[in-house]
């Protein structure tokens, strides 16, 4: 049961990295510009975590569709959605109103407040499934399975230490 409950969250949490990088890839300005917005960054390295990020979540996206090194990038997406529930919580703190800019818009967003929590439980979410992944990452229908076969420990044979 726990392995179809993982090929659901590896197709969930993958199809929503690849639904949110790629909304970002045509527009890497508006991604920059909602990085910068949540200003926890300096601003030197704001540009390259802005024009990274959509394609990393592609990445990631991808490997845990196609159940590729599905416990490092269920690592990876798990990490990547704790930092986002920390950025979001930060300005949700501070009083700063932006849209989170995790399907593409960035910026100031007079409503944020009010969608703050529901982003936090969304991402929350999300990471949950993720830690599944990285405790449990063999899944049916998945290329780690085929390239990289479990070996049947209980057909090895038993030697004895002498």
């Amino acid at each position: 049961m726990v392995r179809w409950i993982g090929l659901l969250a590896r197709l969930v949490v993958g199809g929503v990295w690849i639904w949110a990088g790629a909304l970002k890839l045509p527009h890497l300005e508006s991604s920059v510009t909602a990085v910068r917005a949540y200003q926890l960054l300096p601003t030197s390295t704001t540009d390259t975590v802005g024009r990274l990020l959509p394609l990393v979540e592609v990445a990631v996206g991808v490997l845990l569709v196609l159940g590729l090194l599905t416990r490092v990038s269920g690592l990876v997406s798990a990490l990547l959605l704790i930092a986002f529930i920390v950025g979001i919580s930060s300005v949700w703190a501070r009083g700063i109103s932006i849209n989170c800019g995790c399907f593409g818009d960035g910026g100031y967003d007079p409503n944020a407040a009010a969608k703050y929590p529901w982003e936090i439980a969304r991402d929350t979410a999300l990471a949950l499934g993720s830690l599944l992944l990285v405790w449990r990452p063999r899944t049916p229908a998945s290329l780690d399975g085929l390239l990289f076969p479990q070996r049947d420990v209980a057909a090895e044979p038993v030697t004895a230490d002498t």
